[in-house]
């Protein structure tokens, strides 16, 4: 379905809200969340002092700035394609010149590369990566986005090893990572790549057209999404497990419950899901999302509660 053109954002809260959209929003809860659940982790009950606050800020600003330059980044290349799959966005729908697009990608990006450093080697390692990755997933020649196996490498090992692991060490100050972050950085590494897989469902006719490989393309979207709900499940069910086996600073019985529920809630609302409507794929993948948001917000705080 062809989209149609908008006049460019003008008004000052026409460009605030383009930028929003721009930014991908259900991204920057993903990353404003992670940076505050590994910030309360390593505090380890204690409560921060005035130079904790101030590294959260500085972590959170530059993750923040990483974030938009690699979704907008992938907007850029993406143009075409987006005006068929995903015809709201600021540079499909012609609210912002590809110009403008890459001036806030450009500035976005030396901003979270100026901040990090500022912080220390641990950020400014783990927002440097994260941008070479992001770099490679969309940029040609590489356009690692282009094959199943890289795309979904990129995406999981960004948001399930690199920011997991790389943000505990900068608000720890170094090793060692406690096993708690371990549990955290596999359960998140794997349901990222659920993310990863399930993504590409709306976007069948445009990659199609664009030959852009993906599994929706290869297995079909009903097997796609199977894949997903059940990378899902092992998530929450490894997790059941750990909280009373290995995750010796966590309370078990409060972690099996919070899994259990959302495994339930996951099932529940797969009954809904038509893989035929792609209003009601669209819906579901941001369902996705906000389990992967509870994760954050309610690991730590089973964390914390057994630590207090």
């Amino acid at each position: 379905m062809e989209s149609r053109s908008q006049s460019p954002a003008t008004s000052l809260s026409q460009q605030l809200s383009a930028l929003w959209r721009f930014s991908r929003p259900h991204t920057i809860i993903g990353t404003s969340l992670s940076v505050w659940a590994l910030f309360a982790i390593a505090q380890g009950g204690h409560w921060p002092t005035a130079t904790d606050w101030r590294s959260l800020l500085g972590a959170w600003l530059a993750c923040l700035g990483g974030n938009l330059y690699i979704v907008g980044l992938n907007q850029l290349e993406d143009i075409e394609i987006d005006r068929i799959n995903k015809p709201q966005l600021p540079l499909a729908s012609g609210e912002f010149s590809p110009r403008q697009g890459q001036w806030i990608v450009a500035l976005s990006g030396l901003a979270a590369i100026a901040l990090a450093a500022l912080q220390g080697p641990w950020l400014l390692a783990t927002v440097a990566v994260s941008l070479l990755i992001g770099t490679a997933y969309s940029l040609p020649p590489i356009r690692l986005k282009r094959f199943p196996f890289w795309a979904s490498f990129c995406i999981f090992t960004v948001r399930g090893v690199i920011v997991n692991l790389g943000l505990f060490l900068h608000f720890q100050g170094g090793f060692p990572v406690i096993p708690e972050v371990w549990a955290l950085t596999l359960f998140v590494l794997v349901f990222t790549f659920a993310i990863a897989i399930f993504k590409d469902i709306p976007d069948l006719e445009g990659d199609k057209r664009y030959q852009i490989s993906t599994l929706t393309l290869r297995l079909g979207a009903s097997a796609v999404a199977r894949l997903a709900l059940i990378t899902i499940s092992i998530c929450d069910l490894f997790m059941i497990v750990a909280g009373f086996t290995v995750l010796d600073a966590m309370n078990g019985t409060v972690l099996a419950i919070i899994h259990l529920l959302l495994l339930a809630l996951l099932w529940v609302r797969r009954r809904s899901l038509d893989l035929s409507d792609r209003t009601s794929i669209a819906a579901f993948y941001q369902f996705i999302w906000k389990l992967f948001f509870l994760e954050y917000l309610l690991f730590p705080l089973a964390y914390l509660a057994a630590n207090r």
